[in-house]
């Protein structure tokens, strides 16, 4: 797809109206805020003039501009502030009093150290929303342990499922626990902001990654563990299955999911293992369970004698879920592109919902680090002469002369 998203500058999305103040970095927070701009509302992220470790995650077409940048900050407008100065952190929490709700990821004692803790920001702001997302409760012994993605896939479990599929403890090749965690920030952030809307009060929301992993993670690999005594060891059976995997055919991969008695024997029928029609473990779904990885490993080379194209014509006329294995590039290359106006084309990915009446949009392209300073300064009461001795002191960051011309 190569024609270019409308960019809508209105925003009418369903949280049109809110304000949300970004004190977060890398990728889990700042997904959870393009997931709330994209859904309308006013996101101001505050940067260190150098730029966040999201504007160098690969190559981008102009320096601080990522391709995962690009799509990660848009909806948003952009902030520097050195808030290690006291006047800059007058000026945030200036700007916290005109705020619905306040994301970031840094720790207690960071956060303390500078002064912007939930009594800091209520006093300013009695019925803000401050959502704080780190690795560990703040309660525990690691609250101030720093935290990556690595660190917490290793730690909920994730790696350990990797051992139960016969191999050793592995890391799964996206970003999984940094976008749960994100995801769980933004209906934490949600169910708060509709908590305040019935009685007016605001909050302080926590959400541990390790926690928030945890429990995506034990949803289904609790499992038998779960029951006390416990009735078995904890995984899934059919997920761990070693056969559970794409299986080849004659031109590409297929995943194919027989999920019914019927499912497989049709795929039996077709393969000509009419020996296997109504066996015994396939009767029941949880015979089917049991005996997953026995199954696949019979599904396995029927697939391979027929082509790609052939599998899911026959799979869609017999309704047995299947889905061909497709390439990142090629996803990519089907996003639409749109015009960045400083950076040039790139591809946009577009939000995942679909609403009726308030639809999500995308108004705003990534911003320059510290490209409206003025302009959000001025908002909250500064004049020009006030946001140039800002600039002066550096507490917008070491290059805010070079920025002015952006704002």
């Amino acid at each position: 797809m190569t024609e270019p998203v409308t960019t809508d500058p209105v925003a009418r999305g369903p949280l049109v109206g809110i304000r949300v103040l970004d004190l977060s970095s890398v990728v889990m927070g700042p997904w959870a805020t393009q997931i709330l701009g994209d859904l309308g509302a006013d996101v101001i992220c505050v940067e260190e003039s150098h730029g966040d470790t999201n504007r160098i995650m690969g190559p981008g077409p102009e320096p601080g501009m990522s391709g995962v940048a690009l799509n990660l900050l848009r909806n948003k407008r952009n902030l520097c502030l050195d808030l290690k100065q006291p006047a800059a952190r007058e000026a945030f929490l200036r700007l916290a009093a005109t705020c619905d709700v306040l994301v970031t990821n840094l720790r207690p004692a960071p956060l303390a150290r500078l002064g912007l803790g939930y009594d800091a920001v209520r006093a300013v702001r009695p019925d803000l929303v401050m959502c704080q997302a780190h690795g560990w409760p703040s309660d525990g012994p690691d609250a101030n342990r720093p935290a990556y993605d690595d660190v917490i896939q290793a730690s909920c479990g994730i790696a350990d499922t990797f051992v139960l599929q016969g191999g050793a403890p592995a890391l799964v090749p996206t970003l999984v626990a940094d976008k749960v965690a994100g995801l769980t920030l933004v209906y934490a952030i949600l169910a708060a902001l509709f908590h305040r809307e019935r009685t007016g009060e605001g909050q302080f929301v926590e959400v541990p990654m390790i926690d928030a992993l945890t429990s995506f993670t034990l949803v289904e690999h609790g499992c038998a563990a779960i029951p006390e005594p416990p009735l078995g060891p904890a995984g899934y059976r059919r997920i761990t299955a070693p056969e559970r995997r794409p299986f080849a055919t004659t031109d590409g991969w297929v995943s194919v999911l027989p999920y019914s008695a019927s499912n497989y024997n049709d795929m039996f029928c077709e393969g000509g293992r009419h020996d296997l029609v109504d066996d015994p473990r396939i009767e029941t779904a949880a015979s089917r369970m049991r005996s997953a990885g026995e199954l696949y490993a019979t599904i396995a080379p029927i697939v391979s004698t027929r082509s790609t194209e052939f599998w899911m014509q026959f799979c869609s006329e017999r309704d047995i879920p299947a889905g061909i294995v497709r390439g990142l590039g090629e996803l990519v290359g089907e996003l639409p592109v749109v015009e960045h106006p400083r950076s040039g084309s790139y591809r946009q990915i577009p939000s995942p919902v679909r609403f009726s009446a308030t639809p999500a949009s995308v108004r705003r392209h990534a911003p320059l680090t510290g490209e409206h300073s003025r302009e959000v300064l001025r908002e909250v009461g500064f004049s020009d002469d006030a946001v140039d001795a800002l600039g002066a002191t550096g507490a917008l960051g070491r290059r805010f002369e070079d920025r002015t011309g952006y704002s």
